[in-house]
């Protein structure tokens, strides 16, 4: 790929390259930027001579991006973003007319907690506002915050560079799950019976424990995981039917066990750190009145 100066380049470009990036098609690409397919294909033409690079490769019916595309990508966007926001910034965001959609990167295990109460709150004031919420890897969750790929994210306290503006916004306990009338306690749960249990652990990890197994080992104690699984639900599920128990954060637990499955939530019977919430923005969307806007409702829903 060869050295370009920016003075030679025509900005509806990088738009038609971050858009067949983004839709892996040139068909795609065109229908979303409302163009012409060959309008498309000629702006494309322009880009591979300029950089000197193919940037995309058919493999059957997609689009595939060369090395280079793929290195140029996060850059085009975090350029693209700033701008969008410099641009943002004339005007001012009102809810009631707004024509937008806000990616939020977060866990699955909090869409249940968080996502009815904001869409009550914007369902009505913002009739034309769109929310998608979208699974957030945390390795790349600072680059899709730079990119643009995601507006804003939540999840617990992560080691992200100062680029990354971050609020908590939420404190959360561990809880104890089981099933009622469960043979080896009846109100009240000790550490010696906890102990004895077998525990269910929830992670989308394949080896490791949870936070609750590193307060266990910080008083050299430990105990038998009998079942890991991907997701707090199967585990209520499976506790709701055995003798098995899970440890979780105590909203959650609320929301799906007392209606769902009418299992029994007991306090952890040793003092566990809180599990705290924080809300992720990019500091180039630190003055962007709509992401002032999608933070606002979001520290409102969980106040």
């Amino acid at each position: 790929m060869q050295m370009v100066h920016v003075s030679r380049f025509d900005l509806n470009l990088l738009v038609v390259f971050d858009a067949i990036y983004r839709e892996g098609s040139a068909t795609k690409a065109a229908a979303k930027l409302n163009l012409t397919q060959p309008a498309i294909s000629h702006a494309l033409a322009r880009l591979r001579a300029l950089l000197d690079d193919p940037l995309f490769e058919r493999t059957g019916r997609s689009l595939a991006p060369t090395a280079g595309a793929r290195s140029l990508i996060d850059p085009v966007r975090q350029a693209l973003r700033t701008l969008d926001v410099a641009l943002t910034q004339l005007g001012q965001f009102e809810p009631g007319k707004a024509e937008r959609r806000f990616v939020i990167g977060t866990r699955d295990v909090l869409e249940s907690t968080i996502l009815p109460a904001l869409m009550q709150r914007i369902g009505a004031s913002a009739p034309y506002v769109d929310v998608a919420s979208v699974r957030a890897d945390r390795k790349s969750l600072e680059s899709g915050l730079a990119s643009g790929l995601i507006d804003v994210a939540m999840d617990m306290l992560l080691p992200l560079s100062d680029e990354i503006r971050r609020r908590r916004v939420e404190m959360d306990r561990l809880v104890v799950v089981a099933r009622r009338g469960h043979s080896a306690f009846v109100d009240n749960l000790d550490l010696s019976t906890y102990l004895r249990l077998d525990h269910i652990l929830v992670s989308s990890r394949r080896h490791g424990g949870g936070l609750e197994d590193l307060e266990l080992a910080r008083l050299g104690l430990q105990r038998r995981i009998r079942l890991r699984c991907q997701h707090y639900f199967a585990a209520c599920r499976v506790a709701s039917q055995t003798e098995f128990v899970v440890t979780m954060p105590e909203r959650y637990a609320r929301i799906i066990n007392q209606d769902t499955f009418g299992n029994q939530i007991l306090p952890m019977p040793i003092e566990a750190q809180t599990m705290d919430l924080y809300l992720y923005w990019h500091v180039s969307a630190d003055n962007d009145a709509a992401n002032r806007w999608l933070r606002s409702q979001l520290l409102e829903t969980l106040d």
